[in-house]
């Protein structure tokens, strides 16, 4: 991000133009919505802009621009549509301390003006950093097109509404309301105009008013692998929603920044063999928040059915009283299998799949190796790299194949993703130096490999 979106304080400040033809009418049909005051710098300004400053919206210096116009503007615009001049106006405005925009001139401008939907005060601006003018303005279109034309008027009383609805409750309770006046009650009553609105909202605020305290509610959500657009609409949507978020180590910031900006956001993290916080401290640490009447989001890496201490957590809920429900989510081994072009199950090759985690060494130790050591067979094995050894000595002495496929993916679906391929007997070797989650594809590698692997075979 090149340009960071501000909202900048314009009233009662100076803001400069330079420039008298269409560039520079363009520039003030904007500011002219704005309550900047503002100066027009030009020795042959158009009709409109002279219009504008007879009816006192604008002062108009009908000159060109010298050092010190632009004193005391905050920003100025060098609207000459000539290269020359736009670059003299940019050093004279620079040198009075004002951010300068030359239009059209992306590389010379300080800032730029993005595409704008307003509904004042409510406003959305859009901008590409300059690199798709005409999708800014698609996406304005668009927007332009969804709004209701009454929102800024729904806006403007809700504005001045506020302090009464400060006598709810801070957090979900606010929300609430305020969500039920936009989506509701508020466009109903727009239509019989502003004192229909004011008296809907006071209405409204005696029913929250009186409602009893709602329980919290808990949300158990599956993060995927850590490709945020691997994310759920649903996930989104309670991420969207919750007042605290509890997550896992392996959930990422990009999908961490999706939350509320309000939220609580705890870290949960637990490391394979390495310092943690105990489960019965995290099942404690949801069930608190719950019972303040938070809505909480326990937010797990890949899918919070597979190997997530799911039964555990909701066990605690139960006992506790609180609602909850289970969001699903993209697990490791599937965004692995799509990593390397192949599929869990194939017909001829195997009809079904195990899941095994290597954390735990007295489950895993208790698996049916002799089965598994079986041609064609495969496992997706979660948390595996430190038992790669054990599991290799099992496989083996129940008959495996030292050249059984075993591939690893390191930080599926994610950036810095890494594939390993090995096998059986390459596995524990191929495993030194590899950092970070890493899911083991045993008895699969990656297509191209297989491939060549099945003519290998057949000669």
């Amino acid at each position: 991000m090149n340009h960071f979106p501000v909202f900048l304080a314009l009233e009662g400040r100076r803001v400069l133009v330079a420039g008298g033809g269409e560039a520079a009418i363009a520039k003030l049909r904007l500011l002219l919505k704005t309550t900047a005051r503002i100066t027009v710098v030009a020795e042959d300004p158009a009709p409109e802009i002279e219009a504008w400053a007879d009816a006192g919206k604008l002062t108009l210096i009908r000159r060109a621009q010298e050092p010190g116009d632009a004193l005391c503007c905050v920003i100025a615009y060098a609207a000459h549509e000539d290269h020359c001049k736009d670059i003299k106006m940019l050093r004279m405005s620079t040198a009075d301390g004002a951010l300068v925009n030359v239009v059209d001139d992306l590389a010379n401008s300080q800032f730029i003006t993005p595409a704008i939907v307003d509904r004042d005060p409510v406003t959305i601006a859009i901008g590409t950093e300059g690199a798709a003018p005409v999708l800014a303005r698609k996406i304005k279109a668009d927007l332009e097109a969804r709004l209701p034309a009454q929102l800024g008027l729904l806006a403007k009383i809700g504005k001045g509404f506020r302090k009464m609805a400060d006598a709810l409750p801070m957090g979900a309770a606010r929300r609430r309301f305020w969500a039920e006046y936009y989506d509701q009650t508020g466009p109903r009553a727009a239509e019989q105009g502003e004192d229909a609105i004011r008296e809907a909202l006071d209405d409204l605020l005696a029913t929250h008013l009186r409602a009893e305290a709602r329980p919290g509610h808990v949300d158990l959500v599956g993060a995927g692998p850590g490709d945020p657009e691997l994310l759920t609409l649903k996930a989104r949507k309670a991420l969207h929603e919750a007042d605290v978020v509890i997550h896992d180590r392996l959930v990422p910031p990009a999908i961490l920044e999706l939350a509320r900006r309000e939220a609580l956001l705890i870290d949960a993290g637990k490391e394979g063999f390495g310092p943690s916080m105990a489960q019965p401290e995290i099942d404690a640490l949801i069930v608190e928040h719950g019972l303040n009447g938070a809505h909480v989001v326990r937010l797990k890496g890949g899918d919070p059915t597979i190997f997530g201490r799911l039964d555990e957590e909701i066990e605690a809920l139960d006992e506790a009283g609180l609602s909850w429900s289970v969001i699903p989510g993209i697990t490791a081994a599937s965004a692995s299998v799509a990593a390397i072009g192949q599929s869990l199950t194939k017909r001829g090759r195997n009809g079904s799949v195990r899941y095994l985690t290597g954390h735990d060494m007295k489950g895993f130790a208790d698996q049916d190796w002799r089965a598994l050591a079986q041609p064609g067979e495969v496992a997706a094995i979660y948390m595996g790299k430190r038992a790669a050894r054990w599991m290799q000595g099992r496989l083996m002495m129940h008959g495996a194949a030292p050249a059984t496929p075993v591939t690893v993916v390191v930080n599926a679906s994610r950036p810095d993703q890494r594939i390993v391929e090995a096998t059986l007997a390459t596995l524990p070797d191929a495993l030194d130096g590899v950092t970070g989650p890493a899911l083991l594809l045993h008895g699969l590698a990656p297509r191209r490999a297989a491939r060549i692997l099945e003519q290998e075979i057949a000669l």
